[in-house]
């Protein structure tokens, strides 16, 4: 009953545009959730994240277990292709990627702009989580659902494309010079 009091003071995220604010911040909703739910729920929230450990940690709930394997299989795809376009190996716990998590990471790969490449991979997820929405939008998933949403949203309104080129170029420069590739 809680979830229905504190998703009724919730925005909408649907339609929000890039040159808007966005209706909340991370810290609203977390002050919500904390006024609204248990100990056990407000543990896996700020437990959420948009980089999964690479070792996973089970979750209770299937939309962050869903999320957290989805997000996770696209950055070891992508780290795989990068590697192989940079003519280097790479180990990977997965051999087999679904094909259009493939298709969309080689399109990420192939782009020329690091920014358009993490605008992509941005609405990549959206798109994905989308598909993990939970049908009841008054239950804890839900909660889970708007979080990882707002986190996408707030991650994009944060680039600047100055300091990111620099920071992809030290990144880039390191893995190149001193043969090592790093994943996440």
């Amino acid at each position: 009953m809680a979830e229905y009091y504190l998703i009724s003071q919730l925005p909408s995220l649907d339609g929000v545009s890039d040159n808007v604010p966005l209706p909340i911040t991370e810290e609203r909703f977390t002050e919500l959730c904390r006024r609204f739910l248990s100990s056990k729920i407000l543990h896996e929230l700020e437990s959420l994240s948009l980089a999964p450990s690479r070792c996973p940690q089970k979750s209770s709930y299937a939309l962050v277990e869903k999320w957290n394997e989805g997000e996770r299989t696209l950055r070891l795809a992508l780290a795989k292709l990068r590697a192989d376009k940079m003519g280097k190996s790479f180990e990977s716990e997965v051999y087999s990627f679904p094909p259009n998590l493939l298709q969309a990471a080689r399109a990420a790969v192939e782009l020329e702009s690091p920014m358009e490449a993490e605008k992509f991979l941005n609405k990549y997820r959206l798109d994905f989580l989308e598909t993990l929405r939970p049908l009841d939008s008054f239950s804890e998933e839900y909660v889970f659902y708007f979080g990882l949403k707002l986190k996408l949203l707030l991650r994009m309104r944060q680039f600047e494309a100055a300091r990111g080129e620099a920071a992809y170029r030290n990144i880039y420069d390191s893995i190149v010079n001193s043969n090592r590739s790093e994943v996440m």
